[in-house]
């Protein structure tokens, strides 16, 4: 698993903590909006933040989608 994988299944996970939702539901709403697209193609930036921004990032970026 290269870097970049591990780092999305990593957003994957805090995400699913932090909204209370199972994994299935998770990767259901990131393959709807892209988001596994736009983790890997933003990696360089986000995976030198924190749990937290990462989380509003990603929070955004599906708000910004709908």
């Amino acid at each position: 698993m290269d870097d970049k994988t591990r780092f999305a299944v990593y957003c994957v996970e805090e995400y699913k903590a932090a909204e209370h939702l199972s994994g299935k539901a998770v990767i259901k709403l990131f393959n709807r909006h892209g988001v596994l697209d736009y983790i890997k193609r933003c990696y360089e930036a986000l995976h030198t933040t924190g749990r937290q921004y990462i989380v509003n990032d990603i929070k955004g970026y599906i708000a910004n989608k709908m």
